[in-house]
């Protein structure tokens, strides 16, 4: 299936760049449960390199979607769906407005250690990591000081989670140091073209203000696009559940997927969730059906519950699997 990620057309003129990433408050109202995964399907990973699925491709787009009438329902603030396989927009709201993103600015976090390579590498989590969390409210894995785990075990605490501890460490080690890495994150915007892309953290907490890390929701779907052009991050995010195993000192640990859509709503292969207050709900989200992939996402959906961003997302993607093709 071909993905044109270099047509993707926006208010007349096409994008050509992608990134971001953000951490969740553990606020009232979102519930990250704590479950579990099977282990990476390339820890050992340590070449990095953009994958061919991820580079901008030239070529003509296959036949277009008939787009009729408009998704019901949907109570988001911002978002966009498109059809990834030709970069169709099917539908938008706000596809160019700055919003604060939260959690999804982990997928840039693992966007610049997947870059940097070096999965089976050990790292051990640094006392400030419990610190940092305690201070900022911020959901976490429940990580200790001094134990060690592979960064790949870290990317995925942190995406299937949302943990911020396991983006502190990952952070602390591959900047070196939060400010180096966070330096990465927006150089790595800057490269990538995502001119309203802006990181603070590399977990999305709202400091030093509620609004400082932000994205639009045209440049989410670029950065969605690329992140998920890497085998190792697609299989991360698209599982339920992930279990890191007792030994070297440490306790077993388990962890169930933030994102309310995974096991649940048919086709759907990631991608990230976040939430603080000034941000609402948001999602990043894919998925597969038919042969025919679409990737989307929803800012600032209504703090009802943990599932809003997913039931907004629920909502454009029926209604996107709905349409016919124009021939």
């Amino acid at each position: 299936m071909r993905r044109q990620t270099a047509r993707l057309v926006i208010a007349g003129a096409a994008l050509v760049a992608v990134v971001t990433a953000a951490g969740c408050s553990a606020a009232p109202g979102l519930a990250y449960a704590q479950g579990a995964t099977r282990p990476s399907s390339s820890p050992g990973a340590t070449t990095a390199m953009v994958p061919q699925s991820a580079q901008a491709k030239v070529g003509q787009p296959g036949p277009g979607l008939a787009v009729v009438g408009a998704p019901k329902g949907v109570k988001a603030k911002a978002g966009i769906l498109v059809d990834a396989t030709t970069g169709q927009v099917l539908w938008s709201q706000g596809e160019n407005a700055v919003r604060p993103i939260a959690s999804i600015a982990k997928v840039m976090t693992a966007l610049v250690v997947l870059r940097a390579g070096g999965l089976n590498r050990t790292l051990t989590v640094p006392k400030a990591a419990t610190a940092y969390v305690a201070k900022y409210g911020a959901n976490a894995a429940g990580l200790v000081a001094g134990q060690a785990f592979t960064v790949d075990q870290l990317m995925h605490a942190m995406l299937i989670v949302s943990a911020a501890d396991a983006a502190y460490t990952l952070a602390s080690a591959y900047g070196p140091g939060l400010p180096a890495f966070v330096a990465k994150m927006n150089a790595e915007a800057a490269k990538l073209g995502l001119s309203r892309t802006h990181f603070t953290s590399p977990d999305g907490l709202p400091y030093p203000t509620e609004t400082s890390t932000f994205s639009t929701p045209a440049e989410l779907v670029r950065l969605g696009e690329i992140a998920m052009g890497y085998p190792e991050f697609r299989s991360i995010v698209a599982l339920r559940i992930y279990n890191i195993p007792k030994g070297d000192g440490r306790s077993a640990y388990s962890f169930t997927s933030s994102n309310e859509l995974i096991g649940k709503y048919p086709g759907v292969v990631g991608i990230k969730t976040g939430f603080t207050d000034a941000a609402g709900h948001t999602l990043l989200f894919e998925a597969v059906r038919d042969g025919r992939t679409l990737i989307g996402d929803v800012l600032g959906s209504p703090p009802s519950g943990p599932a809003a961003g997913a039931q907004d997302a629920a909502k454009l993607l029926t209604w996107g699997f709905s349409l016919k093709p124009t021939s």
